[in-house]
């Protein structure tokens, strides 16, 4: 794939058909900057790439336009912007490491297995959990995947989703118009559980009563990164014998709020 400059360009060896060399070369002119060179012009660009003068100077100045890459009309730098590219992905890795501590110390307080999880699609994901028991039939890990509207780490997720995001979601969870029952109490109807998902938002938590297993009710808080986004949720489960609900929120709510503001905390430190 030519971009029209002169000179070979080569950055890499051969590539397969579906290789993008336009991109490799962009990506090899972000690269080019580091810590020992915060600032260069396009002839040094153009050195440490092997692009040709024409090719760096479209290069850098695309990445001018899209703002990742910022000039005084001879030198080039890189700007905050493309940190961007790698956000999600760095906050992927490491908020289990993050979370752990966190949910240990949660678990502990309140006697009962917390767990952190994330949207994909239109499931939850379970990223980090400490068990202080089992009391689900289906045995639950890292990696384990439950609809996100019959748990409410999912709704704590959901209720702060963009409008468009949410229709989306439940056009693919209830295409007939009807999500899926787990058991005889989960939502099935989309307006109700737009109903709940708008008191989840209102109030700062979401709790979920034998929707996922029967005896089994979870209260969950979404988990916002540096940025205000919504990007997972921490729950505590505990079985119907604990109590009725207004105890289990009494025990189990203030301790979830306090673990979740403190994982906050430690997602804002890594902006």
């Amino acid at each position: 794939m030519s971009d029209g400059g002169s000179g070979s360009d080569d950055v890499g060896p051969a590539r397969s058909s579906e290789f993008v060399q336009s991109l490799e070369r962009g990506l090899a002119v972000i690269r080019a900057f580091d810590g020992d060179r915060r600032s260069l012009t396009l002839s040094d660009v153009a050195r440490e790439t092997g692009l040709s003068r024409a090719s760096a100077r479209r290069f850098l100045h695309t990445l001018v336009e899209l703002g990742y890459v910022a000039t005084d009309g001879r030198e080039f730098t890189l700007r905050p912007a493309l940190l961007e590219l790698g956000y999600a992905y760095l906050s992927s890795l490491t908020l289990p490491d993050l979370a752990t501590p966190h949910l240990e110390k949660l678990s502990e307080q309140v006697s009962e297995s917390s767990s952190v999880a994330v949207l994909d699609g239109a499931d939850i994901v379970y990223v980090a959990r400490v068990a202080t028991r089992r009391i689900m039939s289906a045995t639950i890990r890292v990696g384990t995947r439950f609809p996100a509207y019959a748990t409410s780490m999912g709704r704590a997720i959901l209720a702060h989703a963009e409008p468009a995001d949410l229709e989306g979601y439940l056009a693919r969870a209830a295409p007939a118009d009807r999500l899926a029952p787990v058991t005889a109490r989960t939502v099935t109807d989309p307006r109700e559980l737009r109903d709940a998902l708008a008191r989840v938002r209102e109030q700062g938590w979401a709790l979920v009563d034998q929707e996922l297993e029967d005896g089994l009710r979870s209260v969950a808080a979404p988990l916002h990164d540096g940025t205000g986004r919504v990007v997972a949720a921490v729950n505590v489960s505990a079985p119907v014998r604990r109590g009725e609900i207004p105890e289990i929120l009494r025990h189990l709510l203030p301790p979830l709020l306090k673990a979740a503001a403190a994982i906050e905390a430690d997602l804002a430190r890594m902006r």
